[in-house]
C-alpha cells in the first residue's frame, strides 16, 4: 500500500466530504488550497468531475487531515485497506460468517473502546459455542484494516512461532516494512506504528487464546505488555480462573473485557434472529416446517422454546436445527429436545447407541481415534489408525456428520471434529469411564502409527 497509489471515493464518501468542507466553513477552492491540491481534484472526489483513474492516497490523507475526518470517510475501507486474509483462514472466516446474525452490542462496545483509547487490548469472553470465533471472523470481514490470527488447535495452528510468522507477513505486506524478517512482535508493532497514517489504526484480531499451545511463562503468544500508539488487539477466549491469567500488560495500556454471559437478553435476541433465519432458509425450511407442524406449534412458539433450550449457545443451534430438519428428532416432542450444548452432546451420544449394552467398542474407538488425530484425516487413514474396516468407519462418519468438518479436494474427503467443545465432552471423566476407553492407550497407538508411517502423505 503506497501513498502514490490511487483510489476512488465511495458514494457515501462523496456526501461526507461535501458535508465536512461545508461544516468547516470552506469552499472547494479554499479546501484545495489548504490541502495543497487543485480544485479539480476535490471535484473528482465529490463526483462532479470525471475521475477514471482515482486520486493519490497522499492527497486524500491531506484532505482528511484538513477536515479532521478519516480517509475512510472518503474512500470505502475495503478499497483503502486491500483485504489480505491469510489463505489458511479464508475457509474458516467464510464458514463462520455465512449465517452470521446480530452481535451489534459487541461490535458497538469494541468500536467505543478503540475510539476512546489511543491503544489497548479488548477481550471478548464466552463459553464454548457462544460465537466468539464468529465475532472475530465477522470483524475481520467487515474491517479490512484488521489483520488476524485464528488459533485452531485441531489443525496445529496454535503455536507462538506460527502466530508471529502470520502476523509478520501481514504487517510487512501492509506497511512495506524493511529489515523485519526476523523482528519480534514488539519490534514489528513499533515499525508498523511509524507507518500508520493520521486517522488510521492497526487492529490485530487474535481468536481463541484458550487453544494456544504455549508452555513458557509470560503472556500467551508473547503479546506485548506495552503497545505503540494507534495499535489495538481484539482477543477472544473462554473463561478462566484468575490464577490461569496469561495476559499481563503495563498499567498504561487500556484493557477491557466483554463477557457474553453477562448479556443474556441481548444474546437471546441474537439467537432468535438466527433461528428465524434458518426457518426461512431454503436448505432447512421444509424440514423445520414439517416438524413444527407435526408438533402443532406456531413458528413463534418454536423460536421461543428452542431459544430457551439453546441457553444462548449458537453451536447448539448449529447442531440441533439441521438435525430437526433432517428428521433426526422425528419421534421426539419439543419438550424432549436436549437442553444446552452439553445436553445435546449427551443426547446424541445415547441416540448413536454409544451407551447400549454391549458397548459398540469398535465405533467408540473410531470416535476417540479421530479425537486423538486432531488434524483432518480420510476414511482410509481413520480405518488404519482405529484398525476397523472402512464400512464401519463410514457408518460412524455418517452418524456424526453434524459434528464434522468435511474437507474436499482432489484426493479423498478428510474429516475432523468441528469444535473443541466436543473434544472436551469426549474427555469428560464420566463419558470416558462409561465408554470403557483408555485414552493413554489410544494416544499411544496413534503415536506409534505415526512413527510407523501409516499417515503417509496426509
Amino acid at each position: 500500500m503506497m501513498l502514490s497509489d490511487k483510489v476512488q471515493s465511495s458514494q457515501e464518501g462523496k456526501i461526507k466530504l461535501q458535508n465536512a468542507y461545508k461544516q468547516a466553513g470552506l469552499t472547494i477552492e479554499k479546501l484545495a488550497d489548504k490541502a495543497c491540491t487543485s480544485s479539480d481534484t476535490i471535484k473528482r472526489l465529490l463526483g462532479t468531475k470525471d475521475c477514471p483513474n482515482g486520486v493519490e492516497r497522499r492527497i486524500i490523507l491531506k484532505i482528511a487531515e484538513v477536515l479532521k475526518i478519516k480517509p475512510t470517510d472518503i474512500v470505502d475501507p475495503k478499497d483503502w485497506y486491500p483485504q489480505q486474509i491469510p489463505s489458511e483462514f479464508e475457509r474458516l472466516i467464510k464458514d463462520k460468517t455465512e449465517s452470521f446474525r446480530g452481535r451489534k452490542f459487541v461490535f458497538d462496545a469494541i468500536e467505543e473502546f478503540f475510539s476512546k483509547n489511543s491503544n489497548g487490548y479488548f477481550t471478548v469472553v464466552g463459553d464454548a459455542g457462544m460465537g466468539k470465533s464468529a465475532i472475530s471472523a465477522k470483524y475481520v470481514l467487515d474491517n479490512p484494516e484488521a489483520i488476524c490470527f485464528f488459533n485452531v488447535r485441531a489443525e496445529g495452528m496454535n503455536r507462538p512461532e506460527l502466530f508471529l510468522k502470520k502476523i509478520r507477513q501481514q504487517l510487512m505486506n501492509r506497511y512495506q516494512l524493511q529489515d523485519a524478517a526476523d523482528a519480534d512482535l514488539s519490534s514489528l508493532l513499533t515499525k508498523a506504528s511509524e507507518k500508520i497514517t493520521a486517522g488510521d489504526r492497526l487492529i490485530i484480531v487474535v481468536d481463541a487464546l484458550d487453544e494456544v499451545d504455549h508452555e513458557s511463562t509470560g503472556n500467551l503468544l508473547y503479546l506485548p505488555t506495552i503497545l505503540p500508539e494507534n495499535v489495538y488487539f481484539l482477543l477472544t477466549r473462554r473463561p478462566y480462573n484468575q490464577n490461569e491469567k496469561r495476559l499481563n500488560v503495563s498499567p498504561s495500556v487500556p484493557t477491557q473485557e466483554l463477557d457474553l454471559r453477562d448479556y443474556p437478553e441481548r444474546s437471546s435476541q441474537d439467537v432468535k434472529e438466527y433461528i428465524w433465519l434458518l426457518l426461512n432458509d431454503g436448505e432447512y425450511k421444509q424440514g423445520l416446517s414439517q416438524w413444527i407442524e407435526k408438533q402443532n406449534l406456531s413458528n413463534t412458539e418454536f423460536v421461543e422454546e428452542v431459544a430457551t433450550k439453546s441457553e444462548n449457545n449458537f453451536m447448539y443451534l448449529r447442531c440441533v436445527l439441521p438435525a430437526i430438519a433432517e428428521g433426526f428428532y422425528n419421534n421426539k416432542p419439543l419438550d424432549e429436545l436436549p437442553v444446552g450444548l452439553q445436553g445435546y452432546y449427551e443426547n446424541h451420544w445415547q441416540l448413536m447407541g454409544m451407551t447400549s449394552k454391549p458397548l459398540p467398542k469398535n465405533k467408540i474407538k473410531i470416535v476417540y481415534v479421530m479425537c486423538a488425530l486432531r488434524s483432518a484425516a480420510s476414511r482410509e487413514v481413520i480405518a488404519k489408525y482405529s484398525k476397523q474396516n472402512e464400512l464401519t468407519v463410514q457408518e460412524v462418519l455418517n452418524g456424526w456428520a453434524q459434528f464434522l468438518q468435511k474437507q474436499e479436494n482432489n484426493q479423498s474427503p478428510r474429516y475432523r471434529f468441528y469444535h473443541e467443545s466436543f473434544r472436551d465432552f469426549l474427555h469428560r471423566q464420566d463419558i470416558v469411564q462409561a465408554a470403557g476407553v483408555n485414552l493413554p492407550d489410544i494416544s499411544a497407538e496413534v503415536a506409534d502409527n505415526i512413527t510407523g508411517g501409516l499417515f503417509g502423505d496426509e
